[in-house]
């Protein structure tokens, strides 16, 4: 692609990292890099190596293997990794690696680190975080809104934060009929079919977790056209548009499920570029209508507030800074697609879960960099549509 022309692996690392680290690249990356071990790339069917070896305050770059963990790419994926088109779960799930020694989720624990190193996005510190409007107000990370808020208000907080919720949008009458697609979607949808998720449960019951078509029958296609998601897309960014809502990923339902084991149902830490594309997909905005109320106990959204203006990595735990956004029926949120986020299991004895309808606001130039359909294809490897967790990946790979 004509916006990321080819880049020499050797004269890359002699002249253009050092010169991105010592413009303050460094002291970002070793915020993240501190406590992690070196790690070498390899370019495969060359003798061509270096290493990154956290130091102190920076990153020493180093020519040669010189690290027990060495990922081996092919000059493509290394360029993606280096212009944010690639990420380190993208090519496991992508098995795009050649050959790699040592840990890989060490490979995985440096993703933060690279984005530091390459792109200067310092590494988020839920620690010493503050959430902050533009006029450098405090704000309230689990504020609410709704519709009689201003554009300014919804804006201002969406681009702090990177989410927003805002209530009561959709009343009972129009909720129980999307309650109805989304259950006739449910029951048409196969395994194996690449229009859907699935995971298993405890019990070992192949569960339904997403569908991705949804776009193709009434009332979810017309969604894009209904005005209060109209009204919400002009707070967005001037670049964004609604995807079409016919065909795949325009349209989304999600189905939330107790007790499982496998599968991507309950989703750890994750951005939703988090399997490529953030450098040609973001920014994008997904929009959730919530059929059901999402408490605590149906397992809502978390999110750190202000992450979209950073990196952190997928393998971190939960940290004390998360914020659950709990929702009511007909309730709508917003969330730009690289804040981080989780989808915790749901703990309630009983349904109903949270099942939500997600639609997607993105860029009017995106273009897949590789003329793949979309970056999530990846995770539909198997014929049977599982999906797999990334450690299970890990383990397969190692």
């Amino acid at each position: 692609m004509e916006a990321f022309p080819d880049l020499d692996f050797t004269r890359f690392h002699q002249q253009e990292l050092p010169r991105r680290l010592a413009g303050g690249n460094a002291a970002l990356a070793y915020a993240g890099a501190n406590k992690l071990e070196a790690i070498t790339f390899k370019i495969a069917n060359t003798d061509l190596a270096y290493t990154y070896q956290p130091s102190l305050g920076g990153i020493d770059i180093i020519e040669g293997v010189h690290a027990s963990t060495v990922i081996t790419l092919n000059d493509e994926s290394w360029q993606g990794l280096v212009y944010d088109l690639d990420t380190t779960p993208g090519l496991l799930y992508g098995n795009r690696i050649h050959h790699s020694e040592g840990e890989l989720m060490n490979f995985i624990r440096w993703e933060p680190v690279l984005r530091a190193m390459f792109h200067g996005l310092p590494v988020y510190d839920p620690d010493k975080f503050e959430l902050k409007d533009a006029s450098g107000c405090s704000l309230n990370p689990a504020q609410q809104f709704t519709l009689q808020n201003t554009d300014d208000e919804l804006r201002g907080f969406l681009d702090a934060a990177g989410y927003l919720l805002i209530t009561d949008v959709f009343d009972e009458k129009e909720i129980q009929l999307f309650r109805e697609q989304a259950e006739y979607f449910k029951s048409a949808a196969v395994e194996g079919d690449k229009r859907s998720w699935w995971g298993r449960n405890e019990a070992g019951d192949s569960v339904l977790c997403r569908v991705i078509d949804a776009g193709n029958r009434a009332p979810f296609k017309d969604l894009y056209s209904d005005e209060r998601i109209k009204r919400l897309g002009r707070v967005l960014p001037d670049q964004l548009e609604p995807c079409s809502a016919v065909g795949v990923d325009g349209v989304t339902v999600i189905y939330k499920n107790p007790a499982m084991v496998e599968g991507l149902s309950d989703l750890p830490w994750h951005r939703d570029c988090g399997m490529g594309g953030h450098a040609v997909m973001c920014p994008m905005v997904i929009c959730s209508i919530y059929l059901y109320d999402a408490s605590e106990q149906q397992g809502p959204l978390r999110f750190l507030p202000g992450s979209h203006k950073a990196t952190y990595g997928f393998a971190e735990a939960m940290p004390a800074a998360a914020v659950s956004v709990p929702a009511r029926a007909g309730d709508i949120s917003l969330h730009y697609s690289d804040v981080m986020h989780s989808a915790p299991a749901p703990t309630a004895d009983q349904e109903p879960y949270r099942v939500s309808v997600l639609l997607s606001f993105q860029r009017k130039d995106f273009q897949h960099h590789r003329g793949d359909r979309h970056y999530n294809d990846v995770l539909l490897d198997q014929d049977d549509g599982q999906v797999e967790h990334l450690q299970k990946v890990i383990d397969r790979s190692e």
